[in-house]
């Protein structure tokens, strides 16, 4: 690997990590397209080599959003142990089934997801994420039990469940979409949802990132130079979340969306 490949991964991760953490889908999303896309890597070895940057990012940023007391550990917890069977089920259909199809899957996901959330966060929708934004300011510390929202685990196994298998499949993590559930679905504020799925993140990735090793899937340079990237990001995304509104953290993470997976598209 040449040092202008290594400056690229650090930065790629840098990037990643920061806005990872502060939408609080991981690094994953951005690393694997850029793998993908850049590198031109196999997608089974980009996936890999995302898992592990993901569950990097997570734990790098879990600490921060623990400190800030920002996590609701009951549904991060049950939405772990939900996502346990999923990540190894999503493993193996990456080693099964992998082509030309996985960018055009992870594409319309990526499209898909970006134009609900930048649709949601329109003027239609300013009164209700108006609200949300509010909750959210009134809800810094988690410790307020009785204002967070109470999932029944009839939900949260199941959801944790899906997340894993795309997860594992994907390599990008599942906070790209379990943020928007968290919010949208179960009016959890924005910056608890955020910082939930981080936590999330760091207990079913484990699991992926374990399978990944099994099949060989990780090419461990690309891993290192992107993961130091990482890490540096997400303390920096946690320092810049606590200044960003709930709402445009939502927007940020509609407009990246739409614009990576446009980009898929096209390439």
């Amino acid at each position: 690997m040449t040092m202008t490949t290594s400056l690229i991964l650090l930065l790629i991760g840098i990037f990643a990590g920061g806005y990872g953490t502060i939408v609080g889908a991981g690094g994953g999303f951005i690393y694997v397209p850029a793998l993908l896309l850049i590198f031109h890597m196999q997608p089974s070895v980009a996936a890999g080599c995302g898992l592990v940057i993901v569950l990097i990012n997570s734990l790098s940023g879990v600490f921060g959003y623990a400190r800030q007391k920002r996590i609701d550990y009951r549904t991060g917890i049950a939405l772990g142990f939900g996502a346990l069977p999923g990540s190894l089920l999503g493993v193996w259909l990456l080693q099964v089934y992998s082509s030309n199809y996985f960018y055009i899957f992870f594409a319309t996901l990526l499209v898909g997801l970006g134009l609900f959330l930048f649709i949601r966060n329109s003027r239609l929708f300013n009164k209700r994420n108006k609200t949300l934004e509010t909750e959210a300011e009134k809800t810094s510390a988690v410790t307020r039990d009785s204002i967070l929202p109470k999932i029944h685990l009839k939900w949260l196994l199941p959801l944790g469940f899906l997340m894993g298998i795309l997860s594992s499949y994907l390599g990008i993590g599942g906070g790209w979409l379990l943020v928007p559930i968290l919010i949208y679905a179960f009016r959890v504020p924005p910056h608890i949802a955020t910082a939930t799925s981080i936590f999330s993140l760091c207990l079913y990735t484990s699991v992926g990132v374990l399978s990944q090793v099994f099949y060989s899937s990780i090419d461990w340079m690309t891993v290192i130079w992107g993961g130091v990237g990482v890490i540096i990001g997400s303390q920096l995304g946690v320092l810049v979340s606590q200044k960003i509104p709930g709402k445009l953290i939502v927007q940020l993470l509609s407009l990246l969306l739409l614009a990576i997976g446009f980009k898929m598209y096209f390439s």
